[in-house]
C-alpha cells in the first residue's frame, strides 16, 4: 500500500489528479468498512453504504480544507472518523423537529404492531464518545475505529501503533466507561 501512502502526500501537496488516483486505491476498503457499519445501523436507515462512502471520501480529499495523513492508518481512521460524523448528522436530521423529530416512521403492514423502534443509540455514543475523548483519546480513537470503521482489535492496534494487549485493555475499559455514561445520560434524562 505504499502508492496510498504517495498519492496522500500528492494531495497534500495539492495535486488535482491524485484524489482521482486514490479512490480506486481505497474504494474497496472504504466500502468494506461502511457496509459493517451500515449493518449495525437500526432498520430503516435511509443512507447507503455506498453513499457513506462517497460522502466520507469527499470529506477528505477536500482540497480547501487541506489535511494532512502520516500513513494509510491515519488515512483510514480519518476515513472511520468521517462516517461517525456523517452517521451522527443523519441521526441528528432524523429527530430533529423540524424533519418530524419524535415521530417514528410506520409501514401500514405494521400498524397493528404498532412498537415503535428503539432509540438512535449513535446520538448517545456520539455523545459519550466526545467526553471519553477529551480523557483518554488514544483508547477514543481505537473505539472509533472498532466501532465506526468495523476493525478487528488487532487492525485497530496495528493502525494505532499499539499492542494488542493495551488495545484489548483499552477496548474493555472503554466499553465499561461508554455503558455507564450512556447509562447514566438515560437514566439521568428523565430526571429533569
Amino acid at each position: 500500500m505504499g502508492d496510498v501512502t504517495r498519492i496522500l502526500a500528492d494531495i497534500e501537496q495539492g495535486d488535482p489528479r491524485a484524489a482521482e488516483q486514490l479512490l480506486p486505491l481505497v474504494y474497496d476498503e472504504l466500502r468494506k468498512l461502511a457496509a459493517q457499519r451500515m449493518a449495525q445501523e437500526n432498520p430503516g436507515q435511509t443512507l447507503q453504504a455506498t453513499a457513506l462512502v462517497h460522502e466520507a471520501y469527499i470529506r477528505l480529499v477536500d482540497r480547501e480544507k487541506c489535511q494532512r495523513w502520516d500513513s494509510r492508518g491515519h488515512f483510514f481512521a480519518a476515513a472511520a472518523e468521517a462516517m461517525r460524523r456523517i452517521l451522527v448528522e443523519a441521526a441528528r436530521r432524523r429527530q430533529s423537529h423540524r424533519r418530524g423529530g419524535g415521530h417514528h416512521r410506520q409501514d401500514l403492514i405494521d400498524a397493528d404492531l404498532s412498537i415503535a423502534p428503539p432509540n438512535d443509540d449513535i446520538l448517545a455514543l456520539d455523545e459519550a464518545l466526545s467526553k471519553y475523548a477529551r480523557v483518554e483519546p488514544q483508547a477514543a480513537d481505537l473505539v472509533k475505529l472498532r466501532v465506526f470503521a468495523g476493525l478487528t482489535i488487532e487492525e485497530a492496534a496495528r493502525q494505532l501503533g499499539i499492542s494488542q494487549t493495551t488495545a484489548k485493555r483499552n477496548w474493555a475499559y472503554a466499553r465499561a466507561w461508554l455503558r455507564r455514561e450512556i447509562n447514566s445520560e438515560v437514566s439521568g434524562a428523565g430526571e429533569d
